[in-house]
């Protein structure tokens, strides 16, 4: 190969000259600005994947709002009063039945669940299984502290499994409700069933409003980092561009409500909440809702016969 004097000598190097630490084995941690825009994005992916699981034809999906809303209600309820970890772990397994019938992905349904709530209630009834919280029947002994044996009792796992298994439940019989149910249908069950026109209102804005207020944020964090050169950290500084930021968005965000306020009451709006589609029960409704009562009273009367 012919060498130009022209040529620079970094263009002829090879490619690791160039990047002499592309095989260190290290990754650069992001950044808060990385982290915001992943944030971001997670929360748009989650929205529309609702919306997405809303529109399929499942088997919830074709019920109407209200009956739903009703026949939850009554399911927590009975949730609520169950005192058998059994029986709820059966309850649960009929709440993967209809999100599979509503089409919806088991693994994705499972992990929505468990991977918040439910641990972190886990978490807060942990000390609950330790025999100096809860004295009785030692099933794991953890040897003497302080002269007193310690150990996980059959009275504290059964009251901590009891409390994950319930929240477990009930968070799954919530997020199926959500998941099959689009917002604007929310809401007008919700007004439906008499619930106050105000609540039904803010809810409604908050929903919409998320949205506008993800995109301004991340407006401003793409603005942000493209227009950052320097590479070096400084946590004081990274500290009040943060505040800065929150400040400004605070700003936008109140000017903007205002203007879709005003948007909104020029076009009609008074506070109801309205779809496209007309409410009315249907035969399948009325069945679900017999179901849902039905199965509520097996399950709190089989509950109280196995005694306490």
């Amino acid at each position: 190969m012919i060498r130009n004097a022209s040529t620079p000598s970094w263009l002829l190097e090879g490619e690791s000259a160039a990047f002499p630490y592309s095989c260190s084995g290290k990754r650069r941690r992001g950044g808060a600005v990385e982290k915001t825009l992943d944030g971001l994005a997670k929360v748009a992916r989650q929205a529309l994947m609702s919306e997405e699981v809303a529109a399929r034809n499942g088997l919830l999906q074709r019920l109407d709002a209200r009956a739903k809303l009703l026949g939850v209600l009554g399911l927590l309820i009975a949730v609520g009063l169950v005192r058998h970890i059994p029986v709820l772990l059966g309850f649960y397994a009929l709440t993967l039945v209809l999100a599979a019938a509503s089409r919806i992905g088991l693994p994705w349904f499972v992990r929505r669940v468990w991977l918040f709530i439910p641990l972190f209630s886990g978490l807060i009834v942990a000390p609950a299984m330790f025999s100096f919280v809860t004295p009785g029947e030692i099933v794991l002994p953890l040897g003497h502290w302080f002269g007193h044996e310690v150990g996980l009792t059959r009275q504290g796992l059964t009251s901590a499994g009891l409390i994950v298994c319930r929240v477990a439940t009930s968070i799954s019989l919530v997020v199926l409700l959500t998941l099959t149910t689009s917002w604007p249908r929310l809401l007008s069950a919700l007004r439906a069933l008499l619930l106050p026109r105000l609540l039904v209102l803010v809810l409604g804005m908050a929903y919409r409003y998320l949205f506008v207020l993800l995109d301004a944020v991340s407006e401003m964090v793409t603005a942000r980092k493209a227009r950052t050169v320097a590479g070096r950290k400084d946590g004081r500084r990274a500290r009040a561009v943060a505040g800065f930021s929150g400040g400004a968005l605070f700003g936008k965000a109140h000017s903007l409500s205002e203007e879709i306020h005003q948007a909104m009451l020029a076009r009609g709006y008074r506070g109801e909440a309205r779809t496209l589609e007309r409410l009315g029960f249907r035969v399948a409704d009325a069945a679900w809702l017999a179901a849902c009562v039905l199965l509520a009273v097996l399950t709190v009367g089989g509950d109280r016969a196995l005694g306490i």
